[in-house]
């Protein structure tokens, strides 16, 4: 990492200020989605009432917080509006200075009801060339993975070929501060490198203590297939193995039909989530306007999350499409979930 630090300390002292701008641009969706057997934890807050004795004496009630599980209908009103506000600089020697901070508001899953918009922690970026340097509120090697993500049906993308992954990897937080590390990516020809780097502060047995997070990443693409692989590490508590994580994606185009394939390896605390996890997605362009998905994900752990299901996009132009899925979900030997949405999604 000193080497990326390196890199941004020489683009900075040879950057020159030509032009600035700011952009602004995201995304919103709304519709019904369901979830089978919903529920949700909802917090109370007694604050008292303050009343007066006829001694003038001031009588507060005593103040209590406790939360609840509730059942919550299955079907509820989701959303989600994201505003990206990115402020741009380019120097004259063609060194390019970007920051980022995004607004955005969901409803609150459980209970069906709204939240309030908020803004998360900023990312900061030096670009020259091929290379490109992130600080801040970053997503890691994993997080920029090539093909990680694969197809995700839904509106709300609820299925995903990376379900048996249990390693908490580096990602972009859209509604925290995120963790506050570092990204480096160089791409050349058909090659593109990765790394990431953040400190944690963790706590094991009810002791904290510091531990290194990083990952690495390369990607090659030739004609119509994509091959990424990313290997990443966080430190154990003293006397605890480090955790692991080794991810391998495939991905392609074939005319009307684009693929992808997913393997893993972890290794974290969870014995019973250790293990293999595997998945795969296909997306089908049916005609000139509709778009039909699919998703499976699963691991060899015992309480590893399989997932599949499968969805449609109907593109009505000018950035605006009808988008929904069905899918189930289970967590090892549990009982699986059904869930299904419905909705409307326009990108400005």
């Amino acid at each position: 990492m000193k080497k990326v630090l390196f890199a941004t300390t020489a683009l900075i002292a040879t950057a020159s200020v030509a032009a600035a701008e700011v952009k602004f641009s995201g995304y919103g969706r709304f519709g019904i989605g369901y979830q089978q057997d919903r529920s949700g934890t909802v917090t109370n807050v007694n604050t008292g009432v303050t009343t007066t004795t006829a001694s003038g004496a001031t009588n507060t009630g005593q103040t209590t917080t406790g939360t609840a599980t509730v059942d919550t209908d299955n079907t509820i009103l989701v959303s989600r509006f994201r505003l990206n506000i990115d402020g741009i600089v380019e120097t004259d020697g063609g060194v390019r200075f970007e920051g980022r901070v995004r607004l955005q508001a969901d409803e609150d899953a459980s209970t069906g009801e709204a939240n309030e918009a908020g803004l998360n922690g900023a990312r900061f970026s030096v670009i020259y060339g091929g290379l490109r340097v992130d600080a801040g509120n970053v997503a890691g090697a994993f997080d920029n993975l090539a093909n990680y993500y694969g197809n995700e049906p839904g509106l709300e993308n609820f299925i995903g070929q990376y379900s048996g992954v249990d390693y908490n990897f580096l990602g972009y937080s859209s509604t925290g501060a995120g963790a506050n590390a570092v990204f480096f990516q160089y791409a050349v020809g058909d090659f593109a490198f990765g790394a990431s780097y953040d400190q944690r502060t963790m706590a094991f047995n009810g002791v904290a203590y510091d531990g290194d997070r990083w990952d690495i990443s390369a990607t090659y693409s030739f004609n119509n297939v994509t091959a990424a692989l990313a290997y990443g590490q966080t430190d154990g508590a003293p006397g605890v193995d480090k955790q692991s994580l080794t991810v391998l994606t495939l991905g392609a185009e074939f005319g009307d039909f684009s693929g992808t394939l997913f393997v893993a390896d972890d290794d974290v605390l969870d014995d019973a989530k250790n293990g293999t996890a595997y998945g795969l997605s296909a997306a089908y362009n049916v005609g000139a306007a509709t778009t039909l998905t699919f998703a499976y994900g699963d691991g060899s752990a015992d309480n590893d999350t399989q997932q599949y299901g499968i969805g449609a996009i109907y593109d009505l132009g000018g950035g605006a499409s009808l988008r929904g899925g069905i899918g189930r979900s289970k967590e090892g030997d549990g009982d699986g979930v059904t869930r299904a949405d419905f909705g409307a999604q326009f990108n400005f």
